[in-house]
């Protein structure tokens, strides 16, 4: 159901007397600098949709309701990780895990607000056809098999685009290269197992990783407001609120909704359908509202567009640019084989120029400005992978059109899928306040 904006606006100024440990001493009724609706930003760099602005901004409700979504965070997640100081982070998630694995009811005196957490994730909305998200990751399957392997570190790039959004991640110490591997790998570590079969019912795997980032993104948010003296709330708002973590649950749904809408579609196939409700169900799994998951193409580009319009924009080296390089310089395979050392090599062009073309319009001086130097030989690369890819995935679009072997073809991915995730290892989803790196608040505000 979705909020009307008073309804809404008292949600979010409702934070601070729910959970006043965390958020008492926030303001929920400023603008933050990051919140960016002025009709012209002097001095700003210009987006490549910024020709789109005096009409976005022109819907003052849809711009008043991202307003108050750049401001929200999760308030039973939130609830949950403020119990920290009485239980400590790592009892915090053992908790969680033996409620994913047993049930909530198994785990002796647990907190109200574990059982609040659980029982907010288990409130499956009515919209979700679970038979539909099951096909969608069947459909998920190859590309996370064949292709995310050579595209997650360049989406995982376009995350540090903007220092409003990117200092979240700044704080958590992923600024070396052990943390930006391990951040990586995390990352890919949810969305593969979200794909496997039965992964997001409510005890699979998919549904447990979901709950773990989910209380990751709490403690970061009570860590920042808390414990770290870099987080101003006047120019950052809340640590990743709602409205951020929409682009990297979403990723994949925006570039296609972008792609078949500038070709004038505006319905999904049956199978991009099946995908599109595969990330929707997931991101509610995150804790994403349901009006933060468009249901159709224009839908997801507009609420897309007015995402990106109204983030201010903002790149700096400090924060911004040495996430780039860690990530960049961070090597993924879990060995340093001859064979492994040739893929990390591969892989690191590849998501260049994947991030090249998908996020950066194609624009290698602007990609070069933050840190992500192309030459000839990553094209070169990125042509041969191409085709290498290419050739694996009308192996399996074919296996799946003859009968007989579509059977046999997905029990490869998910073995694939399978060792995969073992060669990522743990996934640690948590964020621990000793790993916070310290700063003066007018550093974060400049």
């Amino acid at each position: 159901m979705t909020l009307t904006l008073e309804q809404l606006k008292a949600k979010v100024a409702s934070q601070k007397q729910m959970l006043p440990a965390l958020y008492g001493d926030v303001d929920f009724s400023i603008k933050p600098e990051r919140f960016a609706d002025e009709p012209v930003i002097e001095g700003a760099p210009k987006s490549s949709n910024a020709h789109l602005r005096p009409q976005i901004l022109a819907d003052t409700q849809k711009v008043e309701r991202m307003r108050a979504y750049t401001m929200l965070g999760d308030v039973v997640a939130d609830a949950y990780a403020a119990l920290m100081p009485e239980y400590g982070f790592r009892r915090l998630v053992t908790m969680l895990t033996e409620a994913c694995d047993r049930g909530v009811e198994a785990v002796a005196d647990a907190p109200p607000e574990l059982v609040n957490f659980i029982r907010a994730m288990e409130a499956t909305p009515d919209w979700v056809d679970m038979k539909l998200v099951e096909e969608g990751a069947r459909q998920s399957r190859e590309d996370a098999a064949n292709y995310s392997p050579f595209v997650i570190r360049g989406a995982f790039i376009a995350t540090f685009m903007n220092k409003y959004s990117a200092l979240p991640m700044a704080l958590t110490g992923a600024l070396s290269n052990e943390t930006a591997a391990r951040r990586v790998k995390d990352t890919a570590s949810f969305f593969i197992t979200s794909v496997l079969p039965g992964a997001l019912e409510r005890f699979g795997p998919g549904f447990k990783s979901a709950a773990m980032v989910r209380l990751m993104h709490s403690m970061v948010r009570f860590n920042a407001l808390k414990r770290s003296n870099m987080w101003n709330v006047k120019t950052f708002g809340i640590p990743i609120p709602q409205v951020d973590q929409m682009p990297a649950g979403l990723i994949g749904t925006f570039l296609l909704a972008f792609k078949i809408t500038a070709r004038g579609r505006f319905e999904y196939t049956p199978a991009e359908r099946a995908r599109v409700e595969l990330a929707r169900y997931r991101c509610f799994l995150l804790g994403l509202p349901e009006e933060l998951l468009p249901d159709t193409p224009k839908e997801m580009v507009d609420v897309m567009m007015l995402y990106d319009q109204t983030l201010r924009k903002g790149f700096d080296d400090a924060t911004c640019g040495e996430l780039v390089r860690a990530t960049l310089a961070a090597y993924m395979p879990a060995d340093e084989t001859p064979g492994s050392k040739v893929f990390d090599h591969i892989e690191r062009s590849f998501s260049k120029i994947f991030f090249l073309l998908s996020f950066m319009g194609g624009d290698a001086r602007k990609a070069r400005d933050m840190g992500v130097r192309i030459g000839i030989a990553d094209w070169a690369v990125f042509g041969a992978c191409s085709l290498f890819i290419g050739a694996r995935k009308g192996f399996y679009a074919l296996a799946c059109r003859t009968p007989g072997l579509r059977q046999a073809a997905d029990r490869m991915l998910v073995r694939k899928l399978d060792q995969m995730l073992k060669s990522y290892g743990h996934a640690e989803f948590t964020s621990d306040a000793a790993t916070y790196r310290p700063a003066n608040l007018q550093q974060a505000a400049e």
